[in-house]
């Protein structure tokens, strides 16, 4: 499966891969390495040195205006994933949103007979290379590249003695402080790696292209490994001459031990990327000695903030919004469109269980509110009823005695809730039924009694009364809904995330469970809810207060 759609975002490849078929029209010396399919598809064949030389000279000469010589035995560069690197590069010194005026400097370890990093880097951004390479077929190779392209002023490459890295690169520029430095070290350790063997999981299909390179670019005394620790080793003396120290790696399986090297080191600034191609894939990793830098997310990190997260949905029926327009009327609303009255209901459900909410601006023809749930209200209901429920199952039937003595309870302590009704009236509980926002019910004590102490056969025809209810209001809109689960069992955890009731309004203000927003839009003739997680402690709340609002939604049309 192709990478090209994790490239860089900035990379020009990633939206428009090369047009062979072009390339070969404008560049004969590229359209003799292009074969055609019988489908009249134009491939080309990356095993070929001679063709992905080609392929390299051509994209730098039509998309950059560089022109290059590189000899078939080193190493040859795949553009657009060395472009990946130049473009993360910028991400990490800030280029995008500073001042691209300002002279930036930056060191390229082992440049290789293409000098590519440099010659992309100079072009595009204008950027100062000091290139350091210990091959000597390499560095002229280098040296030409950067004279024929007329990049001598902004690129210096120089030759440096084996296993040279930093230190003595930079002993004769002691004043200068560089913005970062980039290098592609040698993979291997020795040739049996570079050809696979123990070092390639053996499930993996064999690599698309060939591998070309001298045996300084792709091999090295311990591999990778050992290379990036001897860069980490110079910038622990160099530290703060370098804003950022960055390599790129071949293997995923030695970042994790790099990663642990500098953390023992105690460099307070690190990160890493994926570079992906094509079928290619590559990793880097950066560090910095400086506090005020600032560091990309790592790719991981990156994908889950920008990872679009799916809303939680439920239906509304075209006849359910006509029933639910019926009991508006009668309420005295002046609710009249789909949307508005939907939505006027889900204001009311959500007043009735004290959830914050507020409307925001939104698109045409849709309502969103911006909801904050401060008290997992909702469970308390269903708790609070199945509570109900349950004693009545276990209290025995009473004596006529005991049901006129608690009659004559129940009437004393009716008119003393009756006087205190002025003073603290209460909303009916959400889960018994629905009332206008005006009207106000209160349930005494008494009539709580009441309900215990009745009969077992009352409850259960009251019971059945319910589940059939239940079933025709799902019937009716059942199908429409989607992603919303059946409302579940509260759990110990759900109630431990409530917020105490003893708290002050400050208090309660800070601490909520989540925070939400709710779109109310029409799909055809019917309505549709969406809700968006925006931050909290649990997902699963939004859900159950979906869940809650799409059953509250059925029980208004079955009553």
């Amino acid at each position: 499966m192709a990478l090209n759609k994790s490239m860089h975002p900035r990379n020009r490849y990633k939206d428009k891969p090369p047009d062979f078929a072009y390339l070969a029209g404008k560049y004969p010396e590229f359209q003799q390495h292009v074969q055609t399919t019988l489908t009249g598809r134009v491939s080309l064949n990356f095993k070929d040195p001679e063709a992905v030389r080609a392929l390299t000279c051509t994209l730098l000469k039509e998309d950059f205006g560089l022109t290059i010589d590189i000899p078939v035995e080193r190493l040859i560069p795949t553009v657009p994933l060395r472009l990946n690197y130049i473009h993360w590069v910028e991400d990490l010194i800030g280029h995008q949103g500073a001042d691209k005026q300002v002279l930036r400097r930056g060191i390229d370890i082992g440049t290789g007979a293409s000098c590519i990093y440099p010659l992309l880097g100079a072009t595009l951004n204008g950027w100062y290379f000091l290139a350091t390479e210990v091959d000597d077929m390499c560095f002229n190779y280098a040296k030409k590249n950067v004279e024929q392209n007329n990049l001598s002023d902004l690129i210096k490459v120089v030759k440096v003695p084996q296993k040279t890295l930093l230190m003595d690169a930079l002993k004769e520029e002691s004043e200068i402080v560089y913005d970062f430095c980039m290098c592609n070290p040698p993979f291997f350790a020795n040739q049996l790696e570079a050809k696979g063997v123990n070092s390639r999981n053996p499930r993996r299909p064999p690599p698309s292209s060939v591998n070309t390179g001298g045996i300084t670019e792709i091999m090295a005394e311990g591999g990778e490994l050992e290379f990036v620790k001897r860069i980490i080793h110079d910038s622990l003396q160099l530290k703060k001459r370098l804003r950022w120290y960055s390599c790129m790696l071949g293997k995923k399986c030695s970042l994790a031990p790099l990663k642990e090297e500098l953390r023992i080191q105690g460099v307070p600034k690190v990160t890493h990327t994926e570079f992906c191609q094509g079928r290619t894939m590559r990793w880097a990793l950066a560090w910095s000695f400086y506090d005020d830098v600032q560091v990309p997310s790592p790719p991981s990190k990156r994908r889950k903030l920008e990872k679009p997260q799916k809303p939680i949905t439920f239906m509304v029926l075209a006849s359910t919004v006509k029933e639910l327009s019926v009991k508006a009327a009668a309420m005295g609303w002046d609710a009249v469109e789909a949307i508005a009255v939907v939505r006027a209901w889900v204001e009311k459900i959500l007043t009735d269980l004290k959830v914050q909410h507020k409307r925001v601006p939104c698109g045409k023809d849709e309502v969103s509110l911006f909801l904050t749930a401060v008290e997992n209200s909702w469970i308390h209901l269903r708790r609070k009823k199945r509570e109900r429920i349950r004693q009545l199952r276990e209290l025995p039937r009473a004596s006529e005695d005991i049901l006129q003595a608690m009659e004559e309870e129940k009437n004393s302590q009716k008119s003393v809730s009756n006087n205190s009704d002025c003073e603290n009236p209460k909303t009916e509980d959400s889960e018994t039924g629905f009332m206008a926002p005006d009207e106000n019910v209160h349930l005494t004590t008494g009539d709580e009694l009441m309900e215990e102490s009745a009969p077992k056969e009352e409850h259960s025809e009251h019971v059945r009364e319910e589940e059939t209810e239940a079933k025709r209001a799902e019937t009716s809109l059942g199908k429409g809904s989607s992603n919303a689960k059946e409302e579940p069992c509260p759990s110990e955890e759900a109630s431990n995330l409530t917020v105490e009731k003893n708290q002050s309004p400050k208090e309660s203000s800070r601490c909520f469970l989540f925070k939400c927003l709710m779109n109310v839009k029409k799909e055809g003739n019917d309505v549709l809810v969406e809700m968006y997680w925006v931050e909290g402690q649990n997902r699963d709340l939004m859900n159950q207060l979906c869940t809650y609002l799409r059953n509250q939604i059925l029980r208004l049309v079955a009553s």
